[in-house]
């Protein structure tokens, strides 16, 4: 057995829940079931900030962190 492939993206976390219900099957049919089989969707980190809420909120909460530090401090 080989060292199993992992992704960056949470497919490891399926990963683990596939290898648990599939250790009954056999090696073509858990090919067959392949998580890694088909291509991650991979998604430009800029595409996503430019539709997410929370990437929204993370810039409003920041310049708000940083003017109420100046106010506070007086720089």
């Amino acid at each position: 057995m080989g060292e199993k492939p992992t992704e960056s993206c949470g497919r490891c976390a399926m990963s683990t829940v596939v290898d648990a219900t599939e250790a009954d099957r056999s090696d073509e049919e858990r090919a067959a079931r392949d998580p890694y089989a088909r291509g991650a969707i991979e998604v430009e980190e800029s595409s996503v900030r430019r539709v997410s809420p929370a990437a929204w909120l993370e810039g409003i909460s920041i310049r708000l962190d940083d003017a109420a530090r100046r106010f506070i401090y007086g720089r």
